[in-house]
């Protein structure tokens, strides 16, 4: 941690970015010292990742002065301007490379064009070490990045930036992808680099994280720094109020819920003898209408495996069964779901969920378009009449339906996509951590939605990787481990402790 003392590594004075008529950054001001983590929150749209790309190479303020080591810089041109005066950036979006090696992703871009900068054993030994480091165990340098994990495949992207010894390392939502274990281990990381000098831009929408490591806090709200914070010196109510203006916190949606005993209806959807792999020990399991059920546990160890199998994304051994009117319909595929009320949200917004060549308009009336098709046409008035119940509903600010759905906020997408499925009217709602890398504004709005959805009835399955949601939100809480189910926790049993224990095979209380 800096002692305050030192020339700042970065400064940043009064910066200004403008896209046509969208004022995305008005003022923005702060220093990054060596050695110091710091923090850099706010609501989606406050600004934030302009000023990480700014600061990147992709984009160019209007106005403001950008210093670097005590020499004002005119502007960074480019990422690889960027990346030559030592700064590297870990994006949100998990940037890889599928169909090449993890050896070949952890370079990617650090060659010259006509000869490699560093030998070829080199790159493996170093490869080798931090992800070592890194995940705590070894990776084929060799595997195909698309055969690893989501987790794994973040960890290629930030030792990309490792490797190359960066004197100013942003980590943009980084963590939001990382497994719990890996997580804890890229904050050791962290801490021997700033010992070594190195200063961190730290951004994510998760208030542990940001206690853990944060030495000093930035607040953007609306394109503007609004405040800065010490650590130690503030607290969560204070944190959400200078962001978002608001003091609501998560745990307020479930105590306006009705307790769970008043919402819990017939059964829905049964698991029988559900095997999550070889030799697994079965499940069997009964989802009720109107119950929050949360699915947790470390990454690769089977929830995401189980939420797949509900929807009938995966074979497996056992059975899903949709119960409907009184009669049992076996769910063997997606299209089985689908036909039966059960909608599925997907982890991996940019990849499985968002059509980057379609309209935000278009995006929402994929499931629905048979409501839009009249004589064989398709009525774009029809599917803006039921968007816009969505966008009161939800909360969604957008500018018209017609926009591309890449000009919202990635809190916003993820609502256009909920809303997708929420217009289908499902009675099972299927969620793989659907608050991923979103802001404490939008998350509190989808609380509040999942709330009413289970106060109608509607069975939610979420899977989460923030614990703080499986807390304050879930009736009950599955705990998966090495491909079993673990642990079951009811409402009144769920803490973080006991949580992380379970994740581990561990009982907190013994």
């Amino acid at each position: 941690m800096s002692d305050g003392r030192e020339r700042p590594l970065l400064r940043v004075s009064n910066v200004a970015k403008a896209f046509g008529p969208t004022q995305a950054v008005r003022d923005a001001s702060f220093e990054l010292r060596p050695g110091e983590v710091r923090a850099l929150v706010g609501e989606n749209g406050c600004g934030k990742s302009t000023m990480v790309k700014i600061l990147s190479g992709v984009h160019t303020p209007d106005v403001g002065e950008i210093e670097l080591d005590g020499e004002l810089v005119p502007s960074i041109k480019t990422p690889r301007d960027a990346q030559n005066r030592g700064i590297f950036t870990v994006f949100q979006e998990v940037l890889v490379a599928e169909s090449c090696s993890v050896l070949d992703n952890v370079w990617l871009g650090a060659d010259g064009t006509w000869r490699s900068r560093v030998g070829a054993r080199e790159k493996a030994a170093r490869a080798k070490q931090m992800l070592g480091d890194l995940l705590g165990r070894d990776v084929g340098l060799n595997t195909v990045a698309e055969e690893l994990s989501l987790s794994d495949r973040q960890a290629c992207g930030i030792v990309r930036a490792l490797v190359r010894d960066p004197k100013i390392l942003i980590l943009d939502e980084a963590t939001s992808a990382l497994d719990v274990v890996t997580r804890d281990r890229l904050f050791a990381i962290v801490e021997e680099l700033s010992r070594r000098g190195v200063g961190v831009i730290f951004i994510t929408h998760r208030m542990d994280e940001i206690e853990q490591i944060g030495d000093r806090i930035t607040v953007m709200r609306s394109g503007v720094s609004v405040a800065e914070l010490d650590r130690g010196n503030w607290t969560h109510q204070q944190l959400v109020g200078l962001m978002t203006g608001a003091d609501a916190l998560a745990s307020e949606e479930h105590d306006r819920l009705a307790p769970v005993s008043e919402r819990r209806g017939a059964t829905v959807l049964s698991v029988r003898g559900l095997r999550l792999g070889p030799d697994r020990r079965a499940i069997d399991l009964e989802v009720k209408a109107g119950e929050l059920i949360g699915l947790a546990g470390l990454e690769g160890h089977g929830g995401n495996t189980f939420l797949e199998a509900l929807r009938g994304g995966i074979e497996t051994e056992g059975e899903v069964v949709r119960h409907v009117n009184g009669r049992e319909v076996a769910i063997r595929s997606p299209a089985d779901s689908a036909d039966h009320d059960v909608a599925y949200v997907p982890r991996e917004r940019r990849l499985d969920a968002v059509f980057s060549w379609m309209s935000i308009r278009e995006n929402f009336a994929l499931p629905t378009l048979d409501r839009d098709d009249r004589l064989g046409w398709i009525r774009p008035r029809s599917s803006r009449r039921r968007l816009r119940s969505y966008v009161d509903q939800l909360g969604i600010v957008l500018g018209s339906p017609e926009d591309s759905i890449t000009t919202l906020s990635g809190g916003n997408q993820q609502k256009v996509i909920i809303a997708r499925w929420l217009a289908f009217g499902p009675r099972v709602l299927l969620l793989n951590d659907p608050t991923r890398g979103i802001d404490i504004g939008a998350k509190n709005d989808l609380y509040a939605l999942f709330g009413a959805l289970a106060a109608e009835g509607v069975a939610v399955v979420m899977l989460s990787t923030e614990l703080d949601e499986h807390v304050e939100l879930m009736d009950r809480v599955l705990v998966f481990r090495e491909d079993e189910l673990f642990r079951e926790f009811v409402r009144d049993e769920v803490s973080r402790e006991g949580l992380v224990a379970a994740f581990f095979g561990e009982d907190a209380n013994g």
